[in-house]
């Protein structure tokens, strides 16, 4: 099914989509939200886009006052979606509108789920996301993990809807094609993705013949970046591990192309859309994690342990950077997993069946 064989708008009419900040964030759910609403436009939808500015997921008083102007300009009964990111901004405005909207959510994972927030702060972003999704008449997650998720928060199944990501054709990884293992790490430095605990997890296997290329914005949280750094240089793994930045484009092609094993061992993820990058270009993965990462990552394309254990993140290392043949096979396994990931118009018809 395409996305015009699902529902669609009426002439004119739009599908009002809100998003925290620029839609162009270097984050997976910033991707997500950009390539739907795209290949909805592609196929003659009308999306109109609302940036909202402020803080997000704290909200601040630009982001409240925001998303009250968004909403009193919307007329009665369209169909507005906000990325869950930018939820807690509506905890006043919400309940003033819902009636005469259609509000939806798209939340990759909830907020209040976030590593390294004050307990203060979960507790509160938590009860904000739990009364705001009473006025929701449909969520829409990149998970069957995130549904299952959502019933802590007493949303009801039948008002969730799993679309998963969708995962551009890739040409399949060349490898290093020499004997130092080159790895690949893909995500912003936040305390989440644990970058931290892989450096700590890689001073154990200080003994192997590696490099870790870690790509992704430093600048989203410099405490993060300087607890990295920190370690590498009182580890003295600084010569080993490159922090490469964002990287877009060919060279993040280039990258993946010249990795023989991705590697990312965060916390926690709603899905997790760098493993299905590195599955599609058949790089063997190593994981961490709650969350959908087993759901994302099967057996036969890697290894995955439990979140913030660095002697178990050690051990998979060890194994899959020691052993050529196991990493071919668990890279066979991946491209297979890669091949049977939805594509992104596959995962718009699906978004567009979720909320029309």
């Amino acid at each position: 099914m395409t996305p015009s064989e699902a529902g669609k708008p009426a002439a004119g009419e739009a599908l009002h989509f809100i998003h925290p900040g620029a839609i162009d964030a270097p984050t997976g759910g910033s991707l997500y939200d950009k390539r739907v609403i795209d290949e909805l436009w592609r196929i003659g939808w009308r999306v109109d886009l609302h940036e909202l500015p402020g803080r997000f997921p704290e909200a601040d008083a630009a982001s409240r006052d925001a998303a009250a102007a968004v909403l009193t300009g919307l007329p009665d009964g369209v169909r507005v979606i906000v990325d869950g990111l930018a939820l807690p901004a509506f905890e006043d405005a919400l309940p003033d509108h819902a009636a005469r909207l259609r509000p939806m959510a798209l939340v990759h994972h909830p907020v209040s789920d976030e590593t390294g927030l004050a307990p203060a702060t979960k507790r509160e972003l938590r009860a904000t996301e739990c009364g705001l999704f009473e006025y929701l008449c449909r969520i829409v997650v990149p998970s069957p993990a995130m549904a299952r998720r959502l019933a802590d928060f007493n949303v009801p199944a039948d008002r969730v809807a799993v679309v998963e990501p969708g995962t551009d054709p890739a040409p399949r990884a060349q490898g290093s094609a020499g004997p130092t293992v080159q790895l690949l790490c893909v995500a912003s430095l936040t305390p989440r993705k644990g970058h931290v605990g892989l450096i700590a997890a890689l001073v154990d296997c200080a003994d192997l013949d590696w490099r870790l290329t870690c790509v992704g914005p430093t600048d989203h949280d410099p405490e993060t970046t300087a607890a990295a750094r920190r370690l590498l240089d009182e580890t003295g793994l600084a010569a080993r591990v490159t922090l490469a930045g964002e990287v877009r484009g060919d060279a993040l092609e280039a990258r993946y192309s010249a990795a023989d094993l991705f590697v990312l061992a965060s916390f926690y993820e709603g899905y997790g859309m760098a493993f299905a990058e590195a599955m599609a270009r058949g790089l063997p993965v190593i994981a961490s994690g709650g969350g959908a990462v087993a759901d994302t990552v099967p057996e036969a394309a890697g290894m995955i342990v439990p979140a913030g254990d660095p002697a178990a993140l050690a051990t998979a290392l060890r194994a899959l950077i020691s052993d050529a043949g196991l990493r071919a096979v668990k890279a066979a396994g991946a491209y297979r997993a890669g091949r049977a990931l939805p594509d992104w118009p596959m995962t718009a018809a699906r978004f567009a069946a979720a909320v029309w």
